[in-house]
């Protein structure tokens, strides 16, 4: 079992409350819009991450991170992107992919808006953890925390933090 924090749309915030959340995941995945590699350099010191780039970020971070993110965790096709849209609107930059080769676990940051739901025609679940940055139209800072079971992803939790 591994137990997974998500969190997307940090634009260069980290503290130590998102820091608490991180030290008890076995892995973290960041949904894009870094801000500035300082979040992911802190998030590395504690646990493995897998990130992508997002619509804000700079060369110094595409450089580290791709656009997309495919692969598998355990036994789930987990794929991470940071504009991708939700079930059925997905984005233009992915809706021939996820139609042709669908993961199991789609995940997209960029909305600021959290949204866990399940797209029942192409058996995938999309989660967006909405934003934990102070950055954005957003009211309530959250992130998503979970477990990965051989197949099975379970525990789903939302981590609210206080308003901006």
């Amino acid at each position: 079992m591994t137990k997974i924090l998500l969190l997307s749309d940090t634009h260069s915030y980290i503290d130590n409350d998102i820091l608490k959340y991180v030290k008890q995941a076995d892995e973290v995945w960041h949904a894009g819009d870094i801000g500035d590699l300082k979040v992911t350099d802190a998030i590395k010191k504690l646990k493995p991450l897998r990130g992508v780039y997002g619509n804000i970020d700079d060369a110094k971070v595409r450089l580290e991170f791709p656009e997309h993110n495919r692969f598998m965790c355990e036994d789930v096709d987990v794929w991470i992107t940071h504009i991708g849209g939700y079930p059925p609107k997905y984005n233009i930059r992915v809706i021939n992919e996820i139609k042709q080769n669908p993961p199991k676990l789609f995940i997209c940051g960029h909305s600021h808006i959290l949204k866990v739901m399940s797209d029942k025609k192409l058996n995938v679940l999309h989660m967006n953890p909405g934003a934990v940055g102070k950055h954005g139209f957003h009211k309530t800072r959250t992130m998503l925390r979970f477990t990965v079971d051989g197949s099975k992803i379970d525990n789903l939790e939302v981590i609210e933090f206080s308003k901006r």
